[in-house]
């Protein structure tokens, strides 16, 4: 996809519908940047998409796997966590259990909430850097935009995760941080691999690069900068968040 490919949209041109930028996300993703670009700035269908299939992975994992279960998944996937555990009393080790399920589930519960709140730091992130980097010109509300469409191949991934669940793995070894074949750390055991060798092969997703590189393109559509630059700001944050995943990982793991 060339930087000339990205061509504004002539003025007075009815926007496009909001299943029309759906679908134009995943096969023509320069239609609905485009669109964005031009004032039709509609969020309410991709986010109503992830809250409907957010919940229905809760549903699934709630059903054949069990919030507890998940909590005590990741606890023997740590050995830090593990060895922490061993050392509480049974009536202390049973109410940090009940703590860290209860987290567990009122995360899920609130992900609208968690959902936006994320859209905005990272749009406000892209918007600073766009703008004050590249000598772009966009909004925060058209950058927010683009994020709630450029986001929209994680559902690939969370249906891929519903799948998993009902495929008949088993409950004990279903791992809430990586729950769907998308990235090299699925094919590792995290109980058994290096904590920041895995946390780097977990990043190596193609579903986040995916998503990436929409939101690279989305950005620099609506800034009216090169696609060179929305890349560079989408993949430099993402490398930055990685490499402190990655130095966590190593010091606490």
């Amino acid at each position: 996809m060339s930087d000339a490919s990205v061509q504004p949209i002539a003025e007075g041109t009815p926007g496009l519908s909001q299943i029309e930028r759906v679908t134009d996300a995943f096969t023509a993703p320069s239609k609905t940047f485009n669109d964005i670009k031009n004032g039709h700035k509609s969020w309410w269908l991709p986010f109503i998409i992830y809250l409907v299939l957010g919940y229905a992975f809760y549903g699934a994992i709630n059903t054949k796997v069990g919030m507890r279960q998940v909590s005590e998944n990741q606890i023997k996937i740590s050995p830090k966590a593990e060895e922490q555990m061993a050392q509480l009393t049974p009536e202390q080790r049973e109410q940090r259990m009940k703590i860290s399920t209860s987290v567990t589930q009122g995360i899920f519960l609130a992900s609208p909430i968690f959902l936006l709140g994320l859209g905005a730091v990272v749009s406000l992130v892209m918007w600073g850097t766009i703008n004050f980097g590249f000598g772009g010109k966009a909004t925060f509300g058209s950058v927010f935009v683009v994020w709630m469409y450029g986001m929209l191949p994680s559902v690939v991934k969370t249906l891929l995760g519903i799948i998993v669940i009902f495929a008949g793995g088993a409950p004990e070894s279903f791992n809430i941080k990586n729950y769907a074949p998308t990235n090299l750390g699925a094919f590792l055991n995290p109980a058994e691999t290096n904590a920041a060798l895995y946390s780097l092969a977990t990043s190596l997703d193609f579903v986040t690069i995916w998503c990436l590189v929409l939101v690279g393109i989305g950005t620099a559509t609506i800034a009216g900068v090169k696609r060179s630059g929305g890349y560079i700001a989408a993949f430099g944050w993402w490398a930055i968040v990685v490499l402190i995943g990655v130095g966590v990982a190593a010091v606490t793991g």
